[in-house]
């Protein structure tokens, strides 16, 4: 009997050997184990969750990559995996209290197109597996919700990223730089993230949909504390941590650490290869708002000139056609649609949204997340070429992730058909030929579900099927012989017998003969 602590409410469970499922006797959930082979494993386990409870996911996660390198094929470390990469906490419903799944961490990339989740079902036995589709079926429904809602935000330019509150609940140093911050930056002009006003009005709804959609739209992250703790704090640096990871991924954006009245030095490992600023040197204000603009004025059309002169009837212009496109795609007037799709490309020739107007106008898709609901994939349109010829690499990532699983789904359906039909085609055979040709159709999806268990019963099967086939044969023989006395069809007998009974019913045969 081992101890392991419950990964939504931490309590203690009792867990017996070979068990890959539990129910926890605090919070009542019903949840998956990991293979625990040893007690420093276990420790690992107990480390890597209670990182993740806390949701500091960054450290959970390199704790469950270090579990994978010991063992690859431990289907636990994968789905743990899959929770950090969407930031899933569990939350007491105050209705059931039983712990539900919140995604701190929304992705374009569907769950069910994640490698992690596919290695999880893959090592998972049948108990799991079942606990992991269900767990993916709600996580994937929260995320279509944060994306349907992320859609509709107005993008940012900067996102400014602080501690609001110190320990005992009050507003920080950070909090007040933040605030002279935003509104320096709004007088020059700039749109900018700034958790305290920005959500202001969002009280008692989900952030997640928000802190999305800006994270990824702005092209500037000014992250800015006064303590090394402050820019550590769990939900600063699922922040700017996020951020990063899309400028890793290609995105171009930047990123600029402003610190004050503490040591550079210890500000986070992973801004060594930046270039801090510090907030408290003369003229800091004034050097970082003309660096932004720079950045965004890189990201923007050449010339200024052209910006200024083409401004009534370039990207003013094409923000309202854009949103006529998508409200004629939800009333299915699909002809509509694809004219204002045009009219957004005599202005904007490589505007990648209106390829994505014209791609559902062709599949006649209402709303962007249907895509994926598609019977088919769509990466041989036309329209999809050029989205991914002119999108920001978000935008492509989004609408791939769409692709692929429509790709992931039907692959899936097809397993199972091919299963279904292996199973009906056992269930149907009686004879020896019958038995191979299902074990055959079993030994083409042998990594699904129970199929090489089941390959191997036809093959078992259909040599049992050889045997009893020999056998009637050898009943036949010998009553022939004894009817007519014919010496010849009782020695075929016994050798069929032979050929299939036990020793001792062999003897017993030879002793009727």
């Amino acid at each position: 009997m081992a101890l392991f602590k419950c990964k939504m409410c931490g309590g203690s469970l009792e867990v017996s050997n070979g068990e890959t499922v539990a129910v926890c006797e605090y919070c009542g959930t019903k949840q998956t184990l990991p293979k625990l082979d040893d007690e420093k494993k276990a420790n690992l386990y107990d480390r890597a969750n209670h990182f993740r409870r806390g949701n500091d996911f960054d450290k959970a996660a390199a704790i469950y990559e270090q579990i994978l390198d010991a063992d690859t094929e431990d289907a636990e470390a994968y789905w743990s995996l899959v929770l950090c990469r969407y930031g899933i906490e569990y939350v007491e419903d105050p209705a059931s209290h039983k712990r539900i799944p919140t995604v701190n961490r929304a992705q374009f990339t569907s769950i069910f197109a994640d490698e992690d989740y596919k290695s999880a079902i893959k090592y998972a036995d049948g108990y799991q597996k079942e606990i992991y589709e269900q767990e993916a079926k709600t996580i994937d429904g929260i995320q279509k919700e944060i994306l349907l809602i992320s859609q509709k935000e107005e993008p940012f330019d900067v996102f400014i990223c602080y501690k609001e509150t110190d320990a005992n609940g009050r507003r920080t140093q950070d909090s007040v730089l933040a605030n002279d911050l935003y509104h320096q930056l709004t007088q020059e002009g700039f749109k900018v993230f700034f958790s305290r006003i920005t959500l202001e009005d969002k009280l008692g709804t989900a952030y997640e949909p928000y802190i999305f959609a800006a994270l990824n739209s702005a092209k500037v992250m000014v992250v800015l504390g006064t303590k090394a703790e402050y820019f550590n704090a769990v939900w600063v640096k699922n922040e700017w941590s996020r951020y990063l990871a899309l400028i890793k991924n290609g995105a171009k954006k930047t990123l600029i650490p402003a610190y004050r009245d503490m040591d550079p030095y210890d500000l986070p490992d992973e801004f060594s290869h930046l270039q801090a600023q510090d907030m408290s040197k003369l003229g800091f204000m004034q050097d970082l708002i003309r660096g932004i603009k720079k950045i965004i004025q890189a990201g923007e059309p050449k010339a200024a000139v052209v910006r200024e002169t083409a401004a009534s009837a370039g990207s003013a212009a094409v923000a309202p056609l854009l949103r006529r496109v998508f409200m004629f795609l939800e009333d299915e007037d699909w002809e509509s649609a694809n004219n204002y799709c045009e009219k957004v490309l005599d202005i904007e020739p490589e505007n990648a949204e209106a390829y994505l107007g014209k791609l559902m106008a062709e599949y006649q898709v209402l709303r962007i997340e249907e895509l994926e609901e598609l019977d088919e994939t769509f990466d041989d349109s036309s329209y999809y070429e050029k989205i991914m010829r002119f999108g920001s690499p978000e935008f492509k990532e989004r609408i791939a992730g769409y692709n692929r699983a429509i790709i992931e789904r039907l692959e899936a359906e097809e397993l199972e058909e091919n299963y279904s039909d292996a199973v009906a085609a056992m269930k149907k055979a009686y004879k020896k030929p019958d038995f191979l040709a299902a074990a055959e159709m079993f030994k083409e999806i042998l990594d699904y579900k129970d199929s090489a268990v089941l390959y191997e019963k036809c093959l078992a099967e259909s040599e049992t099927a050889r045997k009893k086939e020999i056998y009637h044969k050898a009943l036949e023989l010998m009553e022939q012989g004894k009817k007519y006395s014919d010496v010849k069809d009782v020695e075929k007998a016994i050798d069929c017998f032979e050929q299939v009974l036990s020793q001792n019913s062999f003897h017993e045969y030879i002793l009727q003969v």
